[in-house]
């Protein structure tokens, strides 16, 4: 694992300005792994009064980047398909675990689940990332 880019993408994440937004936590980052939370709130409703999907899918995006990035060269999203199967409830803890499935030198295929702190499946994903290889630009020499 490499340790600098692990703590350069954690600094980013308490720095960038849409995860502040949500309220997204890093739980933990590892080669190709990543966990992060967050809790749903009133503000990320829809009009039916249930969490946004779009709130559920920045939670699975921030982990899918941090796992896909973990090896410390800029990766991005190609492809990512999400599958929700239940909103969870208002003030609820929401948990986003990535895993990564393969990797090649141009690509990276993840795994990640979303779950409440009940353990209730909130969405799953399948999603794919084309592997740059330039080094990560925040990352001090």
């Amino acid at each position: 694992m490499d340790a600098k880019a692990v703590a350069a993408l954690r600094a980013r994440v308490l720095d960038e300005p849409f995860a502040k937004m949500l309220g997204l936590h890093v739980i933990d980052i590892d080669d190709g792994y990543a966990v992060v939370e967050m809790v749903a709130t009133e503000e990320m409703e829809n009009i039916f009064q249930m969490i946004h999907g779009g709130a559920i899918f920045t939670l699975i995006d921030e982990a899918f980047e941090l796992a896909c990035n973990s090896h410390g060269t800029v990766a991005v999203a190609l492809n990512v398909n999400v599958t929700y199967h239940r909103a969870p409830a208002r003030a609820s803890k929401v948990r986003a675990e990535a895993k990564e499935v393969a990797r090649t030198r141009r690509t990276g295929s993840y795994h990640i689940i979303v779950k409440d702190e009940k353990e209730n499946l909130i969405a799953s994903c399948h999603a794919l990332a084309y592997r740059k290889g330039d080094k990560l630009p925040f990352m001090e020499d």
